[in-house]
């Protein structure tokens, strides 16, 4: 009997690294302490080895890297490519297909419909203390039905190898080896409004504040830097507003007709905050609910549900530990009560847009 390589969000007390990577850990280890996060799995590190071992990929992988000179654009590329057909046309072990099949299926029927659904890159090496590796592996958002997730699944896999993420672990010396790749399905959320949170100022490592970046449609336009985000700075304590600025918000990416459309915001909601003084204090609540339970200062994901009531419609998508500052020792001019002690993408089809997250 094969051990069991896909988690249910649900399943655990706590997310392992190793296992589930960097997105999955997080997401199993919120589900655990309560926090509001669309249903989903994980396939494990373990259904990727499964599948790179029993398809013979080490070898085709190594044999691409052997000498590979990174600052040769055209032969990281050639890598890359090569390597990632590899990957995409290797045939996926029965028993790893056969546990995808199931933990899709028992998700749907929790929802009680066939539902979109996001697939996510969740590999070991994100968000180390001193690399992030934000924006290098793909994500796939409004994926519907068994067949097209699992073809996601393996372009996921494939994007541990791109052209930028071979770069990046090369140039900052990170080791190849017992690198592998996790993936998140879970639930698509049809976003009004959605964005990032931080439970520092990035600007200055000020751990009193929260800020927030949030704009209209799904968050992606935001993350990938796609947008001018409304920009609001409050207090950690008191939730009050210190500092805003309207951004443009020019674009949207939006759910329509079963599938994803990038369009333009009208003048009118592009001159509008697109979240008021209430939904912004729930934001921050939430993103220092997350830094409360890890301890550490976090860099979160978040959206509003249009699908949901209000009051219920605040969901969490990721949370991370900030990586710039908030591996770095408090310092005098940070009060202690100020802190507080204690949270991108491919195509889907050819209809659908690519967002690096």
């Amino acid at each position: 009997m094969m051990l069991s390589v896909v988690h249910a969000f649900t399943d655990l007390p706590q997310g392992e690294v190793d296992i589930h990577g960097g997105k999955g850990a997080s997401l199993i280890t919120m589900t655990a302490a309560g926090m509001p996060v669309p249903p989903g799995f994980v396939i494990t590190t373990g259904a990727f080895d499964e599948f790179r071992d029993c398809a013979g990929l080490s070898g085709v992988i190594d044999a691409e890297l052997a000498g590979l000179d990174v600052d040769d654009v055209a032969a990281v590329d050639a890598a890359s490519a090569r390597i990632r057909a590899a990957i995409e046309r290797a045939p996926v072990p029965d028993g790893v297909r056969v546990q995808v099949n199931e933990a899709y299926e028992a998700l749907m029927r929790g929802i009680g419909t066939e539902t979109p659904v996001a697939v996510r890159s969740s590999a070991t090496a994100e968000d180390l203390p001193d690399a992030s590796f934000a924006g290098q592996q793909d994500t796939y958002l409004w994926v519907t039905g068994e067949a097209s997730v699992k073809e996601h699944v393996r372009r996921c896999w494939a994007s541990l190898y791109t052209s930028r993420a071979i770069a990046y672990r090369r140039t900052n010396h990170i080791d190849e080896f017992g690198l592998s790749m996790a993936v998140v399905v879970q639930k698509m959320v049809n976003a009004r409004a959605a964005g990032v949170a931080m439970t520092l100022d990035p600007a200055t490592g000020d751990r009193s504040k929260v800020v927030i970046d949030a704009s209209y449609g799904l968050g992606e336009l935001v993350v990938s830097g796609t947008v001018t985000p409304d920009n609001t700075i409050l207090d950690k304590i008191t939730f009050a507003v210190v500092r805003s600025h309207l951004g443009d918000k020019a674009r949207e990416l939006v759910a329509q007709d079963g599938r994803l459309v990038e369009r333009d915001v009208d003048p009118a909601r592009r001159g509008m905050a697109c979240l008021n003084d209430p939904q912004l204090r729930a934001v921050a609540g939430l993103a220092k609910r997350a830094e409360q339970h890890y301890g550490v200062p976090q860099d979160i994901e978040w959206a509003i549900d249009a699908d949901l009531p209000d009051g219920a419609n605040l969901l969490l998508l990721q949370a991370r530990p900030e990586t710039v500052h908030g591996a770095k020792p408090r310092t005098a001019t940070v009060p202690q009560s100020a802190a507080t002690s204690g949270f991108s993408l491919g195509s889907i089809t050819a209809s659908l847009t690519r967002v690096p997250v």
